[in-house]
């Protein structure tokens, strides 16, 4: 563990001001094949003191902290409710690294890519042809969520765990996001669970797509989890849902995961799955409910 130097290697930060006297250190990381990857660590008024922090990784980098950096001008405020929580002592210190998703590539990289080769090839071939509009279509390249984790695992994680004052054993690392950014840390999880100790899935995407009402991807999904969630009732999830616009559909799926997890012992201490009456598909609806998985996972209870 140890502070961050002004230039680490050949990748020196930006220096941005984040609010409550905090700061964001933003990089640009080579994703092999892949270009660039922005990449914004957020880190609360206090750092480094009080360490060794917690890490949270979450999908979506550019709509965290931000509201002028992205298409819809909202934002989760993570910095704001995070700094609120640790400033009445209710959570583990914790360090936020926000990774930028990849625009227009965005299904391609959040799409989990093992649960995808047990469709079947006709509703594979379906669904990389799916368009959006007239002219967008969904899936702008294969999909290479797989390389997308290995990049998180093999280059990310082990940079932040140089040079920033953290812990970087599993069950002080977290992974989280919302819609698709949900369903791509669920499955990092799975993946990699000696890696990630706890997974925030909110309004989880199990769709996959836009054709909300498919069945095809939800079933794939629930099948790749009963094969490859952790058994050993060392790890945490969180899910959740609202009842308005896109989040409407996830009802049902949600149900029957919360079944299967109580299965894989996962029970009250280690699992939580709430639903938002009146909430939409938005980040200000997220941002509203934020401090809720923040408090289940990374509770200073043991």
């Amino acid at each position: 563990m140890s502070t961050l130097l002004p230039c680490i290697g050949q990748i020196a930060p930006v220096v941005i001001k984040g609010s409550q006297q905090s700061t964001i250190h933003r990089y640009n990381m080579a994703f092999n094949g892949y270009g660039q990857k922005t990449i914004d660590v957020w880190l609360p008024s206090n750092y480094p003191n009080g360490g060794p922090y917690d890490v949270l990784y979450m999908q979506d980098g550019q709509m965290l902290f931000d509201s002028t950096s992205n298409w819809n001008h909202q934002e989760w405020q993570v910095d704001e409710v995070v700094s609120r929580l640790m400033a009445a002592d209710s959570i583990r210190p914790v360090i936020i690294v926000g990774i930028w998703n990849a625009g227009t590539l965005r299904h391609s990289e959040y799409f989990p890519f093992k649960p995808l080769l047990t469709l079947s090839t006709s509703f594979r071939d379906s669904l990389q042809a799916q368009k959006v509009g007239e002219n967008y279509s969904l899936f702008q390249a294969p999909i290479y969520s797989d390389n997308y984790l290995e990049f998180l695992v093999k280059t990310l994680k082990p940079f932040i765990d140089r040079n920033y004052k953290v812990n970087s054993q599993m069950d002080h690392t977290i992974i989280g996001g919302s819609s698709m950014g949900g369903l791509i840390s669920l499955y990092a999880l799975c993946e990699y669970p000696g890696i990630f100790g706890a997974a925030i899935c909110m309004s989880t995407h199990w769709p996959g797509n836009f054709v909300l009402d498919n069945r095809e991807i939800p079933n794939a999904m629930l099948a790749y989890l009963r094969k490859n969630l952790p058994t050993d009732g060392k790890h945490k999830l969180y899910f959740d849902h609202g009842t308005e616009g896109i989040d409407s559909f996830y009802a049902v799926t949600q149900w029957k995961v919360d079944a299967l997890l109580l299965t894989k012992n996962f029970g009250i201490n280690n699992f939580s799955s709430m639903s938002f009456k009146g909430a939409d598909h938005t980040e200000r609806d997220w941002a509203r409910r934020l401090h809720y998985p923040l408090n289940f996972i990374l509770s200073k209870q043991p």
